[in-house]
């Protein structure tokens, strides 16, 4: 499954870009290559915990408000149980993007509704993780015109996932919404 697609020659495909990364301004940007929560993982990985979890859901479908769903702190161990345990609905929905952030290293990992990521902090380990699992540096591929997937076979695991910690919520702020 897949969150996004986009158009090639009149036709609707699964948007799968290469596995790259650039380093640019103080930070690490890449695509998840076909939605790999793996990478995300090895991503947060490199933070120091405790670790807090912000996942901003901007197209509900029914599981919750529309908000901003902050985590209590996590330990790296919690988090990476999380990933696995909802790594199939973070892979194919687009209705939420989900940071990772590390007070201790003023670090944060951000993973986008576009399967896009953004890491800032410690750039070289960010970097050796990708590395290991086969992404390279090279230019980034835009989807150009493209949809998202929101998915009605993903709509209890998302109920799951709100259910999964005692979120303190907020409202969207306009960047979040689409």
């Amino acid at each position: 499954m897949h969150k996004l697609s986009h158009q090639v020659d009149g036709e609707w495909l699964a948007f799968l870009p290469p596995a790259h990364y650039s380093v640019d301004a103080g930070r690490l940007t890449g695509h998840l290559h076909g939605g790999d929560p793996a990478a995300f993982e090895a991503l947060a990985g490199c933070l120091a915990s405790p670790v807090m979890l912000l996942y901003v859901l901007h197209t509900p479908r029914g599981e919750a408000e529309a908000g901003r769903y902050q985590s209590p702190e996590l330990d790296a161990g919690t988090l990476r149980a999380f990933i696995r345990k909802f790594g199939s609905f973070l892979q194919g929905d687009a209705r939420f993007d989900i940071w990772v952030h590390s007070p201790g290293d003023g670090a944060t990992v951000v993973w986008d509704r576009h399967d896009d990521f953004y890491a800032y902090g410690p750039i070289e380990r960010f970097a050796a993780a990708l590395d290991a699992m086969g992404y390279r540096q090279a230019p980034l591929v835009s989807p150009g015109a493209h949809m998202h997937h929101y998915r009605e076979t993903c709509d209890e695991m998302a109920r799951a996932l709100i259910e999964e910690f005692d979120w303190v919520v907020s409202p969207l702020r306009p960047e979040d919404e689409q």
